[in-house]
């Protein structure tokens, strides 16, 4: 009996030492973003999730697997999450006309043309990206050129916020859209009594409406095309920021198809179909991979546009402060039927007065320090008096670094110099709860992290400018905007507990980059490489 238990305890202790996993990482330099930001060497994955981290030693000594990966002190990182962008939108944008930092309209009507001669026929041009800001007199630009190049096929433009669009006569034409037509939340621009084109937020959806209706191969192309892109900037699960029923029901399919690998946090779109929907009836929806479990609402337009709702006029525009997209009673009513819920309220606010409206909305119905983890997407603008709300009332700020050094040439001109004091204040946001999710937009801005990373911290733009960057005392430190990037941005989908740092229990989601984040110059963030993508341990990049 004793020489049968001896050989069994040899056995079980062997076990111990040899345990075979599916993949080791060792020699690296893990930044775990933990509680204490601590740093590792070496750790073991199995069935998707970490199972030991540590040292070089321990780790090879206890565990064995075929598949070892020897970092050779590379930097390895928990997988970026982005906080706020449109995964969906930006895999439809590799399919129109890019006209992404187009420097002049004349550039962006090129584009159009060579898009048009490469897809030949009747069917609808789409683009996307311009931003009069960028042209000579920063005017909003006519259709007349369109209407001349295209009398009779349809074309749509989108501005690169997305709140805004330019349409050709003969798009306007089959939405039935006329001089002096209105509508609550959007705008149908005219001049000297005849429609420019430009369609302004609420008003772009008359266009969409009467757009043929997607296939199963389009969504197929858009969501795979997007994948790619993001898993090679290290982007490892997505926040999009409002999808219909529809959408959804297409990205659940490919992704239990594992066509689509990517991890998302779903926002459901404000809209009566959403109510309707099983993934807000049945109280969200939530797999390995999707997370369902917000409402996107749009209180507000954009800065660019001049569809922000401000407190005052426009620095720039007599007379002008934008407005809000719903009626107040609207955004009062939904918050009242979603405090009953698990739903986060996540709510798009960029001027100080849309902001101040849902900060009342939301103190109204929170009431105080909560975990309901309700959201202000952009939180942009500030009045210096509504700061205390955030914290207050545990409401959080997601925002997205690369506006403030996209909108940085011309912001002065919006909002003068006092008000955009409490601009793009990011430091002072984090302050209010002692976090801060960080996103990109995308594809309003790039999809590149390390932009992120480097108006974060740098306050400045891929050209280095400004020399001292744009209002350094909101910038964050290093390990702030790693956090913002991982854990605190995981935080705000409440994901914390699955995804976010490297620790044991956790999913396997993690970037090997060439280069040292903690470490590295500031000139030289941008050229850092993503060497390796993980997602539930497997290798995707």
């Amino acid at each position: 009996m004793r020489h049968l238990l001896a050989i069994a305890i040899v056995f079980f202790l062997s076990s111990c030492i040899n345990q075979r996993v599916d993949l080791i990482v060792h020699h690296a330099q893990i930044f775990t973003v933990n509680n204490e930001f601590s740093v590792a060497d070496a750790m073991a994955i199995q069935d998707g999730k970490i199972v030991a981290i540590g040292n070089n030693d321990d780790i090879l000594k206890e565990y064995k697997s075929d598949s070892v990966v020897n970092a050779n002190g590379a930097s390895v990182y928990p997988g970026f999450i982005d906080a706020h962008a449109h995964f969906l939108g930006y895999g439809q944008s590799l399919y129109t006309v890019d006209l992404m930092f187009v420097p002049t309209w004349d550039e962006a009507i090129i584009r159009v043309k060579d898009f048009a001669a490469k897809h030949p026929g009747t069917g609808w041009i789409k683009g996307r990206g311009w931003d009069q800001n960028r042209f000579p007199g920063k005017q909003f630009p006519t259709n007349a050129l369109l209407n001349e190049l295209f009398p009779d096929r349809p074309v749509i433009l989108e501005r690169v916020d997305g709140h805004a669009s330019i349409a050709n006569d003969f798009a306007l034409k089959l939405a039935g859209v006329k001089p002096g037509q209105t509508m609550e939340g959007g705008q149908f621009l005219t001049l000297d009594g005849k429609l420019t084109g430009l369609l302004v937020d609420n008003a772009v959806s008359v266009v969409d409406k009467i757009m043929p209706p997607v296939t199963k191969e389009d969504y197929k192309n858009w969501l795979i095309s997007a994948q790619q892109n993001c898993f090679a900037t290290g982007l490892t699960t997505i926040t999009d920021c409002g999808l219909s029923p529809a959408d959804i029901d297409q990205v659940d399919a490919l992704q239990k198809s594992n066509d689509l690998k990517m991890r998302l946090y779903v926002m459901l779109s404000d809209k009566p179909e959403s109510y309707s929907s099983k993934y807000f009836t049945d109280g969200g929806y939530v797999t390995d991979r999707l997370s369902v479990k917000g409402i996107k609402v749009y209180s507000d337009g954009a800065l660019g546009s001049r569809g922000a709702c401000l407190l005052q006029h426009y620095s720039d525009k007599a007379g002008r402060s934008g407005f809000l997209l719903s009626s107040q009673a609207h955004f009062d009513s939904l918050a009242a039927q979603l405090i009953n819920t698990d739903f986060q309220m996540c709510t798009h606010a960029i001027g100080d007065s849309a902001n101040r409206t849902i900060l009342n909305v939301y103190a109204k119905y929170l009431k105080g320090k909560n975990d309901k983890r309700w959201r202000i997407e952009h939180a942009q603008i500030i009045h210096p008096s509504d700061f205390h709300l955030f914290g207050e009332n545990s409401i959080v700020p997601s925002v997205q670094p690369t506006h403030a050094t996209s909108d940085m040439y011309w912001a002065v001109d919006r909002l003068g110099e006092e008000r955009l004091k409490g601009g793009y204040a990011f430091k002072q946001l984090l302050n209010e709860n002692g976090w801060l999710p960080l996103g990109t937009d995308f594809p309003v801005e790039e999809i590149n992290p390390f932009k992120t990373f480097l108006a974060a911290v740098a306050r400045q733009d891929s050209k280095g400018f400004p020399a001292g960057g744009f209002q350094m005392e909101n910038a964050l430190t290093r390990e702030q905007t790693i956090r913002g990037m991982t854990i605190w941005a995981a935080k705000a989908n409440r994901m914390e507990k699955q995804v976010g740092s490297l620790e044991v229990g956790k999913k396997a989601d993690f970037i090997i980059l060439d280069k040292n984040l903690m470490k590295v110059p500031t000139d030289s963030i941008l050229q850092i490489k993503v060497k390796r993508t993980y997602l539930n341990g497997e290798r995707v990049h």
